[in-house]
């Protein structure tokens, strides 16, 4: 059962003893359309939906698996599995609730390698998927098979990007020939992305990092650069989870519902709205950061739940209430 070394092991069950097994012939990348870390996500797939990806991605670059690349995850429609045993794989990333900004270097370089370990172990090939079932990689709106309503995901911003660095720069690193590792000098004409292609399981990123390249990455003829050896190893600790500002969230609370929807005073909201939208309270609409009246109605729904009446449930969250909620829904308060 195939676990990426580079991601943090968060296994989802039941789904990964019960779901079909399935032969990875591509990879698909999507946006979650929410700001979510990894563990928060899993808290999603875990508690509040029938479906989930294989990986989730936040906007540092930390990286959690929930499902082995052989079971089929139900992310995809109908490329999760097809009639012949053959799947996708699927990586949902951390994006703005529009879905309109674009990855950052560290999801960039995640997804780089990810998809690298993905050609090497599962032997995809390295072309973008030509139709719904051929092999490849792909984003998520690229053919309407795999999304049945249809799709902007990830995003038109995170298309490009798809397009003119990341599917070639998984190309450059996974067709290298060369053994990494030891000393290249550099000649005249060369770059970084270059000099990458080179070598087996290196990309640019790698090179930058390890000879203290900083941007806009310039090198010259001449210069000696150490080409790293390569592999990422699992990480030692698991991505931290949100942490939610309760004075910041109860000054919201206050003023938000008067705002009218703009603008959004505190961005940490949302975590709470999504958790609210988990524990069956609040639509998944009204999830946008803003702590509107909907939100406040749905916070002192919470708050009955937990047994407070009268103005003690007056939908303006408190430590109790909100600490509560997090150690249910994967994130941490401070006041």
């Amino acid at each position: 059962m195939p676990w990426y070394p580079g991601a943090t092991r968060i296994e989802l069950k039941p789904e990964s003893g019960s779901q079909p097994h399935i032969q990875p012939t591509q990879l698909i990348v999507h946006s979650i359309v929410a700001p979510w870390e990894p563990r928060r996500l899993y808290e999603y797939w875990a508690n509040s939906t029938s479906l989930e990806s294989h990986f989730g991605l936040g906007y540092g670059g930390d990286l959690a698996q929930y499902l082995s690349t052989t079971t089929r995850a139900d992310a995809n429609a109908s490329a999760n599995r097809r009639p012949d045993g053959t799947g996708a794989i699927s990586v949902e990333t951390a994006s703005n609730t529009k879905a309109s900004d674009p990855w950052t270097d560290a999801q960039v370089e995640e997804l780089v390698a990810l998809g690298v370990w993905v050609h090497q172990v599962h032997n995809v090939p390295l072309r973008i998927c030509r139709t719904p079932s051929d092999a490849g990689f792909g984003y998520h709106r690229l053919h309407r098979e795999w999304s049945t309503s249809g799709t902007a995901c990830p995003g038109a911003a995170r298309v490009e990007q798809f397009v003119k660095e990341v599917f070639p720069s998984i190309a450059a690193a996974a067709g290298g020939t060369e053994k990494p590792g030891g000393t290249y000098t550099v000649r005249d004409g060369d770059t970084l992305s270059a000099i990458a292609a080179r070598y087996k399981g290196v990309i640019w990123q790698d090179i930058a990092r390890a000879n203290g390249i900083p941007a806009p990455y310039v090198i010259h003829p001449g210069q000696r650069l150490a080409i790293p050896a390569g592999g990422k190893t699992a990480p030692s600790t698991p991505p931290p989870e949100p942490v939610v500002d309760l004075s910041r969230l109860r000054e919201a609370a206050r003023s938000d519902p008067d705002r009218r929807g703009t603008p959004v005073s505190y961005s940490g909201a949302q975590v709470v709205e999504l958790a609210l939208v988990a524990e069956g309270l609040l639509s998944r609409s009204y999830a946008d950061g803003h702590f509107g009246t909907a939100t406040i109605r749905a916070y002192a729904q919470w708050q009955r739940r937990l047994g407070y009446t009268g103005s003690a449930a007056d939908g303006v969250p408190g430590k109790t209430s909100l600490t509560r909620l997090g150690q249910r829904r994967g994130f941490t308060v401070k006041d």
